[in-house]
């Protein structure tokens, strides 16, 4: 179930409490500062839980938010914030740790201490609630990894940041069934990401293992339009063998050339569906990583029953009827 946040639906003057209700009510608690020459409080976002995993994805004309030392002792669930930044730069501050956030970045908050965070063109991004329940971790290890940029550089890093991403940005990915399940798996991955900063290595070991699947996974979608993208390219870059890897998608029914098949068709399908009848479709394929043409057609056309230009003349004819 999403909320969607958007402050233009009520009256200017009620902006502020309603944003400030509405955030207490789905995320947490917190005081809200507004940017002196904005024409009033504003913000857009939609707050969607899977599982134990909260989502919000928007931003605000608040340039400061603060959990305060009342509010941080409230009856809410303990609970962590990952603040993902995308684009611009923000400052986070939670006791004598302060980190400054650039686009890439991941840095944690605690909701049962107090903390700051700013930025002087307005909040914007991704935050995460996961509870300290769901990401069982000791409270001080917790503590030691907020307020400071988790991991820079660190490929496990990136690659969340990319998960957590698409994440937030697919509305049909948070309403489909079952989506709750989604909700574990990326709270284990924020777990390995904290552990790994912190080379508690005697705790990375499970979440890693727990999150090995959606990690191939996620790499390989990433890779996509890779040509060379292949089973012992993957296996390396997560320092496994090919075996293991194969036994790892087997254990969900997974044939990881099946999947990257399917997946690049989907993508060729979605383009093709967008252009125009002088389109090149060899260009279109191989942008999505097939370089054998004819094999690229029998298995479009195996796939969704249609060739790859009958399929994009028949979306180009239902865009223009009148120039079919």
């Amino acid at each position: 179930m999403s909320f969607v946040l958007n402050s233009d639906a009520v009256d200017e003057a009620d902006r502020a409490e309603f944003v400030h209700e509405a955030l207490a009510a789905t995320m947490v608690p917190i005081e809200l500062h507004w940017l002196p020459k904005a024409t009033g409080a504003a913000a857009r976002g939609v707050i969607t839980n899977l599982g134990d995993l909260t989502i919000c994805s928007g931003r605000t004309s608040a340039f400061r938010v603060e959990r305060t030392p009342a509010l941080a002792h409230d009856a809410l669930e303990p609970s962590i914030f990952v603040n993902m930044q995308v684009t611009g730069s923000s400052v986070v501050v939670q006791g004598d740790q302060e980190a400054v956030l650039q686009p890439g970045g991941l840095v944690i908050c605690d909701s049962t201490a107090p903390y700051t965070l700013l930025n002087d063109t307005g909040m914007a991004g991704e935050f995460f609630r996961i509870p300290h329940s769901a990401l069982a971790l000791p409270h001080n290890m917790i503590r030691k990894a907020c307020a400071v940029s988790l991991s820079p550089g660190h490929p496990l890093t990136s690659l969340i940041n990319d998960y957590l991403r698409r994440l937030a940005a697919d509305p049909a990915l948070l309403t489909a069934p079952n989506a709750d399940l989604v909700g574990y798996p990326s709270i284990e991955l924020v777990r390995a990401v904290i552990v790994t900063h912190l080379k508690a290595d005697e705790l990375a070991a499970k979440p890693l293992a727990a999150t090995l699947q959606l990690r191939i996974l996620e790499y390989a979608r990433k890779h996509l339009n890779d040509p060379h993208l292949s089973a012992e390219r993957i296996a390396f870059a997560h320092y496994i063998s090919e075996r293991h890897l194969y036994r790892v998608l087997a254990e969900s029914g997974i044939s990881l050339a099946e999947w990257i098949r399917t997946h690049r068709l989907e993508a060729c399908r979605r383009d093709l569906a967008k252009t125009t009848t002088t389109t090149i479709i060899a260009a279109i394929a191989r942008r999505h990583g097939f370089t054998n043409m004819s094999g690229f057609s029998r298995a479009f056309r195996a796939e969704y029953g249609l060739s790859p230009g009958e399929w994009r003349d028949l979306c180009a004819q239902r865009r223009n009827p009148l120039h079919g």
